[in-house]
């Protein structure tokens, strides 16, 4: 007697125990199902870089952790790498060049914004290797190329660091803010230049 009455109370509460359990398995996917779409929607995001407008800083391959929060409660900065939408269905990676009200000019392979001078280190390996008298960045301003002196408010001038091998803003113009994904922090693969991406 002893052991049936033992037997028909333990069964309903074992087989209790179990979907307990089960639940609380499926309940914990579930949040971090949710958790990692928030991060990967409203935080961060990976994207693989194609192409070679951004070397020799980013290669073709590398993996990269987008910040898409920064530039919600703050502005790009000059020198940014960031994604932004190009296109209905394509992103590009560039460095930001022009902020609004900027004036910008190229004379003799050198930057000018607002008439002053202003280094980008990130080519010094590229114009290391230029043959003499070579530019790595042709001549130009942006009344030539877009009929304005200044970016316009709500924009930002883009290239990449590859001048001789990149569509950017002297092919396709201003980038308006709203385009803008987020800035690129780290590249995480491959592990060998695994890092944050200096300005």
């Amino acid at each position: 007697m002893k052991i049936t009455v033992h037997g028909t109370r333990q069964g309903p509460i074992m087989e209790t125990n179990k979907k307990k359990e089960i639940w609380s398995w499926v309940r914990a996917i579930l949040i971090a199902v949710l958790v990692a779409w928030l991060i990967r929607h409203f935080i961060f995001s990976n994207y693989i870089v194609r192409g070679e407008s951004m070397m020799p800083t980013l290669q073709d391959g590398n993996r990269l952790v987008v910040d898409k929060i920064g530039y919600r409660i703050g502005e790009p900065k000059r020198f940014d790498v960031i994604v932004f939408h190009a296109t209905e269905t394509d992103d590009y990676v560039k460095r930001v060049i022009g902020l609004p009200g900027d004036t910008i000019a190229y004379r003799n392979d050198r930057l000018y914004i607002n008439g002053k001078p202003v280094n980008e280190p990130f080519l010094n390996r590229y114009k290391k290797n230029l043959p003499e008298g070579e530019y790595l960045t042709q001549n130009f301003n942006l009344k030539e190329l877009t009929g304005t002196t200044r970016v316009p408010e709500g924009k930002i001038w883009v290239m990449g660091d590859n001048r001789r091998n990149s569509v950017d803003s002297r092919v396709f113009g201003f980038v308006d803010e709203k385009e803008v994904v987020g800035k690129v922090d780290l590249r995480w693969w491959p592990v060998s230049e695994m890092g944050p991406i200096r300005r």
